[in-house]
């Protein structure tokens, strides 16, 4: 083989290699807004804590130039410059870091905001899972974005196996009635579109304000009563005991402190839209289960 035959074929492999490099990629966000970018991402601004566990759970986390406050998991996410938080973004700061993909999160930011990245010509990909099967299908589309398709899919593969496992094991057993409480001043729930309720579903649990039509409703007191569900839970930091709940203790007919079940969940894990939700379904289900044995 001669030294020009040998060099046309170098180029030609190294021509075909940047250009599935540089391809084009485009995938649907949850809004099912297409989002194509004209090479896979390489520079990303992560809009939500579960986002930045996306990226880092399929490969791509050394992709994130810029997160916004409580994204700290893994640990090396702590590492990346902040940009905001959930009350609003630094948008010349945005612009500083040059990123060519940025993750949001539908329900979770500034709308307005949103609307003045998308202005300045930056790509958005947005995540808004309602249900625990969407969480997978989220890292399997990043992972066309940043072209880690393989690392994507064995997370994705990880997670379904692991939800597989909770619904055959729970997910047909003795209804709970759960009233789950995300804030108590005011006393606030989530209805049956809310991710945590589908989490309850799995676990073979019933949302005694599902039917409500807001995302995150307003109730009273007096409703709670009359719903007079089995148990209530909230989630908190590690270590916050049951006294986070205590006040409801005081109603002495209510099923859920006849019997004491009351529960804390891990925060991070069973109210963030990410890989490890599952590890937040399990904690639960495992709590649905202890209220079970005493009805």
């Amino acid at each position: 083989m001669s030294f020009k035959f040998k060099l046309a074929v170098m180029v030609v492999t190294a021509s075909l290699a940047t250009a599935v490099v540089s391809a084009a990629v485009s995938v649907q966000d949850d809004l099912g807004v297409t989002v194509t970018l004209a090479k896979p991402a390489a520079r990303i601004i992560s809009l939500a804590p579960h986002a930045t566990e996306d990226l880092f759970a399929i490969g791509a986390g050394d992709l994130i130039v810029g997160a916004v406050n409580y994204s700290d998991y893994p640990a090396k996410a702590k590492e990346i410059e902040r940009i905001g938080g959930y009350n609003g973004f630094d948008l010349e700061r945005i612009r500083a870091l040059k990123p060519d993909l940025i993750i949001a999160w539908g329900s979770g930011n500034p709308q307005r905001q949103l609307d003045q990245i998308k202005q300045l010509g930056i790509p958005v990909f947005t995540t808004f899972s309602k249900k625990m099967t969407d969480v997978p299908t989220v890292l399997e589309r990043l992972g066309v974005l940043t072209q880690q398709t393989a690392g994507a899919a064995k997370a994705a593969k990880h997670y379904r196996e692991q939800l597989a496992r909770l619904e055959k094991t729970y997910s047909g057993r003795t209804p709970v009635r759960v009233f789950y409480q995300i804030w108590d001043r005011p006393l606030m729930t989530i209805n049956n579109t809310q991710i945590i309720s589908d989490v309850m579903r799995l676990c073979g649990a019933v949302n005694v304000f599902g039917h409500l039509p807001e995302l995150t409703p307003k109730v009273d007191v007096e409703a709670v009563l009359v719903a007079n569900p089995d148990a209530i839970m909230t989630s908190g930091e590690p270590g916050v005991k049951g006294d986070v709940l205590a006040s409801w203790q005081r109603w002495k007919n209510l099923s859920a402190s006849k019997n004491n079940q009351f529960y804390v969940l891990p925060k991070d894990i069973i109210s963030r839209m990410g890989p490890r939700l599952v590890d937040g379904a399990q904690a639960m289900c495992e709590a649905v289960e202890q209220v079970r044995q005493v009805k």
